[in-house]
């Protein structure tokens, strides 16, 4: 039997773990599954299918799922929602990779600056 670890790996602890049904994610989220079907076809969330071919959703799904149901409980359009919601995460990305690059090029400038007295003494410049 092979050792087993302290802690076994819980799937439902993993945001993308597709661990709730079509039917279950549709109750938890206070909505139809025909709402689910339409998110899927504006290509907002793309559900894992069982070996049955079922569709199957992941705590990573619902969330944008109800972000979608807040917009469109507003009035906004089920397609524009769908919409922002990308252009959102789209954002969020893009502001993510600035960040790095910004810490990135913080670091090298700080490293430029630290070894910019080290190259004006050779070079006999002090």
């Amino acid at each position: 039997m092979p050792p087993r670890s302290s802690r076994p790996v819980d799937k439902f602890d993993d945001d993308d773990y597709p661990a709730y049904t079509m039917g279950r994610a549709a109750e938890m989220l206070g909505t139809a599954p025909a709402f689910l079907r339409a998110l899927g076809e504006h290509r907002l969330i793309t559900p894992l299918r069982s070996e049955g071919g079922h569709r199957r959703y992941s705590r990573y799904h619902l969330r944008i799922a109800a972000r979608a149901r807040e917009l469109v409980d507003a009035g906004t359009p089920i397609d524009a929602a769908c919409r922002i919601i990308i252009l959102e995460d789209q954002l969020e990305e893009a502001q993510r990779i600035n960040e790095d690059l910004h810490t990135r090029g913080a670091t090298s400038s700080q490293r430029f600056e630290t070894d910019l007295p080290e190259l004006s003494t050779a070079a006999g410049t002090t």
